[in-house]
């Protein structure tokens, strides 16, 4: 890894900087971002270009790691489903009335096809407005929840 100074700007954004180069608007991004959330990172400038990878979020200085935690938290949303209350159709389109970690919602979920497996009991869920919940282990949810993802798995 590459010697580099992660700032903000008067704007709040990111502004790296490394050999003489700056980059202002910097995001970061998670190459795993459920998997192996702390592994794999990826810096890339206003244009899409990589300017630096960060191996493990670990490796960096308590200041830079904080200011990335702090960007990642406020461009990732992705509530976890910890409860499925109910569902207004086991057809779609239809409304889910959840408990996430973050508290009890409903969304529309569009069609079968915005329930993806990411492994043998991940799920991620996509809404209608293309919010991503996320069900960490199946295993995990009440009986109750888990015979209504079942209609749709």
């Amino acid at each position: 890894m590459t010697e580099f100074q992660l700032t903000r700007n008067a704007f709040g954004r990111l502004v790296f900087t490394a050999g003489g180069e700056s980059h202002s608007g910097v995001v970061p991004v998670r190459a795993f971002p459920i998997a192996a959330p702390d592994e794999g990172l990826a810096l890339v400038n206003a244009e899409g270009h990589e300017v630096a990878w960060i191996e493990r979020m670990t490796e960096l200085p308590a200041d830079q790691r904080s200011l990335l935690e702090e960007e990642l938290a406020s461009r990732e949303f992705m509530p976890e489903i910890c409860r499925i209350h109910g569902v207004s159709s086991f057809a779609t389109p239809s409304t889910w009335q959840v408990e996430t970690h973050r508290g009890e919602t409903a969304f529309v979920l569009k069609g079968e096809e915005d329930i993806r497996r990411l492994g043998h009991h991940t799920l991620l869920i996509a809404d209608s407005h293309g919010i991503q919940f996320l069900i960490r282990d199946i295993k995990v949810l009440d009986r109750h929840s888990r015979k209504l993802l079942d209609r749709f798995l």
